[in-house]
C-alpha cells in the first residue's frame, strides 16, 4: 500500500526498508510453518497508528524567491514560476501540471491537476517563530477516493535572504490528521497468495513471484512480494525504477505490525505501527 504517495511532503512516505535480505530461490517451497504462520498473522484488516510514525532521510529543501518555486529534493527536482497559473511539469506519474501561489508572507498553496483533473492541492503554512511548516493537504490521485489529513515539519536550515518563509531545508515531523478509512489496509494471504486492499488500490501476488500491476494506482506501479524470514516484503516499481520497499512483520502479541518503509532513490524512509482492526 502507498501512503502520501503524491502529496508533496511527498509527502512523505510511499515505502521502506530496503536493507532486507533478498529471499534465495525455491525459499518459499523452503518456508518453515513457523514462517507461514507468521504470514497468515497479517489476516484481516489493520489500522496505521499515525502516532508511532518516525521518519528517516535528509530533509526536503525548498527555494520560493523572485517569483519562483523550486524543490531541489523532488524526484526528479522541480521549478515552476508560483504566479497562481498552471505550469507543465516533466516526468511526473500523477501529475503533469502544477500552480503554486503566494497566500500571504507564511502560507503558499500548491495544486496539480492530471489532464484537465485537479488531483491534489497543499496548503503550506509557516508558523510565527519560523521553525514549524504545516501541511494541510488533499488527495484524489486514486480515482474515487479523496484523502484529507496535515503533516508537520521541523526546520532544519534557514531560508536564504530575501527568499519565502517557506525556504529552507524541512525535516518531516508528524503526522496530525489523516483520513481515517485511508488509514486502513487488508490483507488475505492463503498458501503463497496475497491479496492487499487499501486506499482504493488492490493488488493479488505470489510470494516470490513476479511484480504484478498495483490496481487502481494511476501512475502504472506494480508490486512483488517476498517473504523475509517472518515478514512480508513489498517491492514497487515504476518506469522500470524501485521506488520502494516495504516490511510489514506481525508481532508476537497479535494485535499489532511493524510497518517500515525506504524509497531507494533518497534514501527517505518511514516507519510505523499498525493495529488490528478486525
Amino acid at each position: 500500500m502507498k501512503l502520501f504517495i503524491s502529496t508533496a511532503l511527498a509527502a512523505a512516505l510511499a515505502v521502506t526498508l530496503p536493507g532486507c535480505k533478498e529471499q534465495p530461490a525455491g525459499g518459499n517451497a523452503a518456508a518453515t510453518g513457523a514462517e507461514a504462520a507468521s504470514l497468515e498473522a497479517l489476516n484481516g484488516t489493520w489500522t496505521f497508528d499515525l502516532a508511532s510514525a518516525k521518519f528517516t532521510g535528509k530533509p526536503d529543501e525548498y527555494l520560493l524567491k523572485d517569483g519562483s518555486y523550486s524543490c531541489s529534493t523532488c524526484i526528479p527536482p522541480l521549478t515552476v514560476p508560483a504566479d497562481g497559473a498552471f505550469h507543465p511539469v516533466a516526468d511526473r506519474p500523477y501529475y503533469d501540471s502544477m500552480s503554486v501561489k503566494v497566500v500571504d508572507a507564511r502560507t503558499v498553496e500548491t495544486r496539480r491537476r492530471k489532464g484537465d483533473k485537479e488531483v491534489s492541492s497543499l496548503l503550506a503554512e509557516v508558523s510565527e517563530d519560523g521553525n514549524t511548516l504545516t501541511f494541510s493537504f488533499k488527495d484524489m490521485t486514486t480515482p474515487g477516493q479523496t484523502i484529507e489529513g496535515k503533516s508537520t515539519a521541523k526546520r532544519v536550515g534557514p531560508a536564504p535572504a530575501g527568499a519565502h518563509a517557506i525556504s529552507g531545508q524541512w525535516q518531516a515531523d508528524r503526522i496530525g490528521e489523516y483520513s481515517e478509512a485511508a488509514r486502513d489496509v487488508t490483507f488475505a494471504i492463503k498458501g503463497d497468495t496475497v491479496t492487499s486492499t487499501g486506499q482504493g488500490q488492490t493488488y493479488t501476488a505470489t510470494i516470490g513471484g513476479p511484480a504484478v500491476p498495483l490496481q487502481g494506482d494511476t501512475g502504472g506501479t506494480t508490486v512483488k512480494v517476498e517473504r523475509d524470514g517472518n515478514a512480508l516484503k513489498e517491492t514497487y516499481t515504476r518506469g522500470g525504477k524501485v521506488v520502494g520497499v516495504a516490511t510489514l512483520t506481525p508481532n508476537a502479541d497479535g494485535r499489532t505490525v511493524s510497518y517500515s518503509s525506504t524509497d531507494p532513490r533518497d534514501g527517505s524512509g518511514s516507519s510505523f505501527t499498525l493495529n488490528k482492526k478486525s
